[in-house]
């Protein structure tokens, strides 16, 4: 029996009000990227604002790409038969998505907040991948290309789906929402976060509240309880006839409350209540902030009718994804040392959150706990400020040694203990030789910063000078 294709060539030219000559090809994945193509993927020339697809539809055919999405034929490809003409890409793929979306009888669950988005998503993909075959979007695919491509690569007869969705703009959840028209929506909580973008925090949360417009009827809201909106997010909520409405954290009214909580270098054990309901369980991923979001996946669990005891057993085994939160060993000469990666992105309430497991970590032998700490993006005119208060809890957190780069992280290191500032540099690229001469065996290293301080640049020279057995030292030399 042949498998069932993610698309035909006539599901795909129906949905999108194409035109193609010929239709007698299939597509088993939907790619915007000619690098990454597979065979027989659907490509989309997606026009952004440095790159224009259409520019890259020969490769992405050559690669291997059973057909391709266009509003205009490239002069080098003008006589393939496989060119689906529209109107417009971005809009042709925005429709494919919610064809997709309306075909498939999945449980579906959104996600959003200032911080823990991708964790959380991994984490119920992770949870319910156990319990029948789930889809969901990789990466940070969140925005207005993400969405509508995850809903294109969601197989028809998925059981459950999971989608990240995220803005830095009042107005971008709510078309993003109606897309995916989830079943539950969970926001992870309400930080300082885009303050570039938006006067204060209170306006996050206007904007996050979003995610309940696409809620479909009967649909469950997850709410931060320990939040200052919540609020204004129940009440959100409410205004649009949200059928249920539970709140996760440690307050005693919390839906899902979590009672108990042991940091441990590498794992958490939590107590927590669902529904009245004991939970004890092992989360192998250290740190508050962690446990928090678990619960609001336990919820999401419980709102979409799957087994509770099922996802508290997967959750011993969940990693962490790249870059936030994953603990490296790394070998090297007379021994090791930890990398805590956190190199993907940075907020206050997160700069806090690694703080905290970096002090909960135990150093052995003469090893020492270094911060490498990265500028905060899009926090607006209080950047300085912000930078400049998390010194304290910096400060707190057992660090030994700390380096910085970038012009606002300059003003966190200068709030510094004389005894703690161990060098600064003006980017990532500069500090890496300062940082290389420094770490040796036993040594645990935190590296945080946004995406845009290029942390994951120090990241990648310890484990490259590692592997070459150089500069990286040994505590006894």
């Amino acid at each position: 029996m042949t498998e069932t294709p993610l698309w035909t060539a006539k599901e795909v030219v129906g949905a999108v009000s194409g035109v193609c000559a010929d239709q007698d090809w299939v597509a088993n994945g939907v790619s915007i990227d000619s690098r990454t193509v597979s065979k027989d993927d659907l490509f989309i020339a997606i026009v952004g604002p440095t790159n224009d697809g259409h520019d890259y539809v020969k490769m992405a055919l050559d690669n291997g790409a059973s057909a391709a999405l266009v509003s205009s034929i490239p002069d080098n490809c003008a006589e393939h038969p496989r060119l689906i003409l529209v109107a417009d890409t971005q809009i042709a793929m925005e429709a494919l998505g919610i064809a997709s979306r309306a075909r498939c009888s999945a449980k579906i669950i959104s996600v959003t907040g200032s911080v823990g988005k991708t964790g959380t998503k991994e984490a119920l993909a992770h949870i319910l991948g156990k319990q029948g075959q789930t889809h969901y979007s990789v990466g940070s695919f969140n925005n207005h290309w993400g969405v509508p491509l995850s809903l294109a690569r969601m197989p028809r007869t998925s059981e459950y789906a999971i989608f990240e969705l995220g803005m830095n703009h009042a107005g971008e959840l709510g078309p993003l929402s109606r897309m995916v028209r989830a079943h539950v929506a969970i926001i992870t909580t309400v930080a300082a976060a885009h303050l570039e973008f938006f006067r204060n925090t209170a306006e996050i949360a206007e904007a996050k509240a979003e995610i309940f417009e696409g809620l479909e009827k009967g649909g469950t809201a997850l709410i931060n309880a320990d939040n200052e909106h919540r609020e204004l997010l129940r009440q959100r909520a409410e205004e649009i006839n949200v059928s249920a409405i539970l709140s996760f954290g440690r307050d005693e009214d919390a839906d899902i409350r979590l009672k108990k909580i042991s940091l441990l270098p590498q794992s958490s054990e939590i107590s927590a209540t669902i529904s009245g309901h004991k939970l004890d369980f092992t989360l192998s991923v250290p740190g508050e902030h962690w446990a928090m979001n678990i619960l609001a996946v336990l919820g999401a669990i419980q709102a979409v009718g799957a087994d509770i005891n099922v996802a508290v057993d997967a959750l011993s085994t969940l990693s962490p994804p790249t870059g936030r939160g994953v603990q490296l060993t790394v070998k090297c000469t007379g021994g090791d040392f930890t990398i805590i990666d956190e190199s993907y992105n940075a907020s206050p309430i997160a700069m806090q959150a690694a703080f905290k497991v970096l002090k909960g970590v135990t150093v052995l032998n003469l090893g020492r706990k270094i911060a490498i700490l990265g500028d905060m993006r899009e926090l607006g005119e209080n950047s300085i400020e912000i930078h400049k208060s998390l010194a304290i809890d910096l400060s707190q957190s057992g660090v030994d040694m700390v380096y910085a780069c970038g012009p606002n992280m300059r003003h966190l290191f200068d709030a510094l203990p004389e005894d703690l500032k161990s060098g600064y540099a003006n980017s990532s690229k500069e500090l890496v030789r300062i940082v290389l001469s420094v770490v040796r065996t036993d040594d645990i290293v935190l590296i945080k910063g946004s995406l845009g301080s290029k942390m994951k640049i120090i990241l990648e020279a310890l484990l490259a000078s590692a592997r070459k057995q150089e500069p990286v030292i040994s505590a006894g030399n």
